[in-house]
């Protein structure tokens, strides 16, 4: 089965379950559906940051600073958040990924998705999907900050960083 093909939930305004379909079909018609969004920090506190893939359906070849991807149709955000984060690093065992809030993205051109931002650590190597992930290394959060002009980002994993820094500065750390 293609990603295209993989069923999603699609939801209202007040994220509840309003019917299915296809990703393709939810991306091409601006269905709203469910996305996770997950923060890697290595054990020295380093960001995992990475170029996607010049094949993904959505925002090929931008960087991003988080892992994730879309909800399955009946998944639950918090199991969505583990398995994106263990595929798309490439290991086992990860903990499971802390939860930290949600948010409506929507880039005012017709595409909304409910976005759940999590964070986890990873003290295993990471050995990411080649056909999602085309560049990666962990890098000191200063430096992320540095690249935010210079480097093209995925815009809702800029939505969700700019949100998180609100979060964390509001909670104290």
């Amino acid at each position: 089965m293609s990603a295209a093909d993989e069923i999603l939930d699609i939801v209202d305004e007040h994220d509840r379950i309003v019917g299915q379909a296809p990703r393709g079909e939810a991306y091409a018609r601006g269905l709203r559906h469910r996305c996770v969004f997950i923060q890697v920090r290595d054990a020295s506190g380093r960001l995992f940051i990475h170029r996607r893939t010049p094949t993904k359906l959505v925002f090929p070849s931008l960087y991003d600073m988080f892992v994730g991807g879309v909800v399955g149709a009946g998944e639950t955000y918090d199991d969505a958040a583990l398995r994106e984060a263990e595929e798309e690093l490439g290991v086992s065992g990860l903990p499971r990924p802390v939860p930290l809030f949600k948010f409506l993205y929507d880039d005012g051109a017709g595409q909304s998705w409910w976005s759940a931002v999590y964070e986890v650590l990873c003290s295993s190597p990471v050995n990411p999907q080649p056909e999602e992930v085309a560049w990666h290394d962990f890098l000191p959060e200063a430096e992320v900050e540095r690249r935010l002009t210079e480097w093209a980002w995925v815009p809702d994993g800029l939505a969700a960083f700019s949100r998180l820094r609100q979060h964390r500065g509001a909670s104290g750390g």
